[in-house]
């Protein structure tokens, strides 16, 4: 496949979603031009809006002499660019056969090698660890073989070159694993932790092994927390050396060896994150501060100074006096940073908005280099939260929400911290639902003002999931899960006033909330476990006076997915392709049905002139007002999501989903 190499600035300049579409080389039709006839009934008009979200999307980075190495995310083909700093252009890439996204990536100690670890979709037989020989960057990256989890989170090469990989997402609990580079064999030396659902550090050297997990993604319940395990090469035995200090947080997010000492950092929720700094003689002796913030990741070092990201930006954790400061930076946000590295006494950050800043530590200068302008390839990610009106339609990606002018196709992207899982526009303004623990962020395009936050809440309410506007109260409500604690909260918002309010566990506390509705001021809330299953309990909550006024189980063995409302009628789509419907003035269940042929897993519903539709990775449908019954409108979009799939509509009826990795309009007029 042939990539592109096109820059932020050239997605303006290439006029817009037909422009971009051209020098992609993706087709599209552009925005549609009214022809003054009444469509007829029993008709669909689909219209290509070209590629919803385009940018370099990344989610590692490693500095190996004066190149940095930067794995990409979400993006297909998944490759590896190498960006040369002193001359400030992309000097190599390597596409990678399997997986969506690259987190992990460690070289050895030669500087000859690095190593790579996918994420990936499904559990399988397909590799998931590559190496790339980097005294031959034209040489493509090879796979080595596969650990079993199904995503690797982290990699560390010890100093005599064998390979340590962990990571998760597999049914079983995260194991140590072992690449040896002379017999070509990945073993697994064993589940130190039968707690821990996702292991995401690991450091080596010759005779000790460091595993660090916890719970990130399926946290509450019997979750295990924070976990830090030395493995013996030698006798081939585990030990848990978890600094105390840390057993309340998640997990453990960062390890590095710095010297005769282990650097190793949390994960936090409810508390602020900590760093630590063990002796490798004697892992008994340690020093612990506490930290800025709920995260700590990729540390480096300079001098006696050891520096590494938070969620604002860079902080210090200073060896000689055991504590930590945030770094004062004069320049643009650095976003979500995924490297930290040192080079000449400067810190290398690579931002997840798709530049490397070079920063002088003593002063918070920096440099910055766009890595489109510097030939990385631009290509179309995958999306998250949509949102349509008021002229505009707004896709959200990693880092940045793409404008689409519904009148001239021109994309913007608009820089955003975190993730856009969802998304509202009230007034011709926009109102998203931002992850990780990001709050409610507002764009109005009118303003000249850039995206910012509009309202925090507590910071273990990470990921809200679905956002929808009470009209009658004139509030944001939000339905959002908390990965690390379990449960989930409600969440709403009073634009014109700032007030807001949060109750934790509307449901119970171990039910996740992933929909929100509303009807004549009453919220509705969804509900489910963070597998497939659950009870799926339906509860009408009061989001003023914050109070429950009555509950209903749908009783079909599965979580909910989606929520809306038609008339009388609230939809429910659950996790296991079921569709019910629910009579609100009379709170009785009036349908049921098995709809697995067109939605399974995360889908989502929209009430759009007078019907309730639906999408799913592969099919957008719709039900019959009276009839129930459920109609297919388009087959086969094999929708480019990251996170499940959404739909939404504007205030003229119009549609708005995804096809493959293009955001697409629908018309749709069905026979009365």
């Amino acid at each position: 496949m042939q990539i592109s190499h096109i820059s932020r600035r050239a997605i303006l300049q290439a006029g817009g979603a037909a422009g971009l579409a051209a020098a992609l080389g993706l087709t599209s039709s552009g925005p549609a031009a009214a022809t003054g006839t009444a469509p007829a009934a029993g008709t669909t008009d689909i219209v290509d809006l070209g590629p919803a979200v385009v940018q370099f999307s990344l989610m590692s980075s490693i500095l190996v002499g004066d190149i940095v190495y930067i794995g990409s995310r979400n993006l297909d083909p998944v490759r590896i660019v190498a960006f040369h700093v002193p001359s400030g252009k992309v000097v190599g890439e390597t596409v990678l056969d399997t997986g969506y996204s690259i987190q992990a990536l460690a070289a050895d100690s030669t500087g000859r090698y690095l190593y790579a670890g996918v994420l990936q979709n499904a559990v399988g037989t397909l590799p998931n660890l590559y190496r790339w020989d980097l005294a031959s960057l034209s040489t493509k990256a090879t796979p080595i073989g596969r650990i079993g989890d199904r995503d690797v989170r982290d990699l560390s090469v010890a100093p005599d070159g064998r390979l340590y990989a962990v990571g998760g997402g597999s049914p079983t609990k995260p194991a140590l694993w072992e690449y040896d580079p002379v017999s070509g064999q990945v073993i697994s030396l064993g589940i130190p932790d039968t707690g821990a659902t996702l292991a995401r550090a690991v450091a080596a050297t010759d005779a000790t092994v460091f595993f660090g997990a916890g719970s990130t993604l399926g946290g509450g319940g019997s979750a295990g927390r924070a976990c830090l395990w030395a493995y013996s090469r030698a006798t081939r035995t585990f030990a848990n050396v978890t600094p105390s200090e840390m057993l309340a947080d998640p997990s453990i997010r960062e390890l590095a060896i710095l010297g005769d000492k282990l650097l190793v950092s949390s994960a936090a929720s409810t508390q602020q994150s900590k760093v630590a700094l063990m002796d490798l003689g004697n892992l008994a002796s340690y020093a612990v501060a506490t930290s800025i913030g709920k995260t700590a990741k990729n540390f480096t070092s300079i001098g006696d100074q050891v520096y590494f990201a938070n969620e604002t930006g860079l902080c210090a954790y200073s060896v000689p006096t055991n504590s930590v400061s945030q770094l004062t930076l004069r320049g643009p946000s650095l976003g979500e940073i995924w490297g930290v590295d040192a080079r000449n006494n400067k810190i290398l950050a690579t931002s997840g908005y798709g530049f490397v800043a070079e920063i002088d530590p003593g002063t918070g200068g920096m440099a910055i280099t766009d890595l489109g302008e510097a030939g990385a390839s631009a290509t179309p990610q995958t999306v998250m939260g949509i949102a349509a009106g008021a002229g505009f339609a707004y896709v959200g990606g990693n880092g940045v929400i793409a404008r689409h002018s519904l009148a001239t196709g021109e994309v913007v992207n608009l820089q955003s911290q975190g993730e856009a899982k969802d998304a509202v526009i009230v007034d011709g303004v926009l109102y998203t639902g931002q992850y990780s623990s990001q709050g409610i962020w507002k764009y109005d395009p009118l303003s000249g003002l850039p995206i910012h936050q509009a309202a925090d809440f507590p910071g273990a309410q990470n990921r809200p999931l679905d956002v929808c506007w009470d009209d009658v109260n004139r509030l944001m409500l939000v339905a959002a899960q908390s990965d690390t604690e379990g449960g989930g909260s409600f969440w709403t918002y009073d634009p014109a006033t700032g007030a807001k309010q949060c109750f934790i566990n509307p449901i119970d506390n171990r039910q996740l909330l992933r929909a929100v509705a509303t009807r004549d001021g009453v919220a509705y809330l969804g509900g489910g476990l963070p597998t497939l299953d659950g009870p799926g309990t339906v509860v009408a909550f009061d989001p003023v006076a914050g109070t429950e006024l009555w509950r209903l189980e749908p009783g079909m063995g599965a979580g909910i997915s989606a929520l809306a409302i038609q008339g009388r009628n609230l939809y429910g789509l659950t996790r296991k392709g079921g569709i019910f419907v629910i009579d609100i003035p009379t709170r009785t269940l009036v349908h049921q049905a098995d709809i697995r042929s067109l939605s399974y897993g995360f889908g989502a519903l929209v009430a759009n002139r007078g019907a309730i539709y639906g999408v799913s990775d592969t099919n957008v449908f719709r039900f019959d007002p009276k009839t129930f019954d459920v109609a297919t409108v388009l087959a086969d979009t094999n929708g480019g999501w990251y996170s499940g799939s959404h739909i939404t509509n504007d205030e003229d009826g119009y549609l708005y989903t995804m096809r493959g990795r293009n955001l697409i309009r629908i018309d749709d007029h069905p026979r009365k």
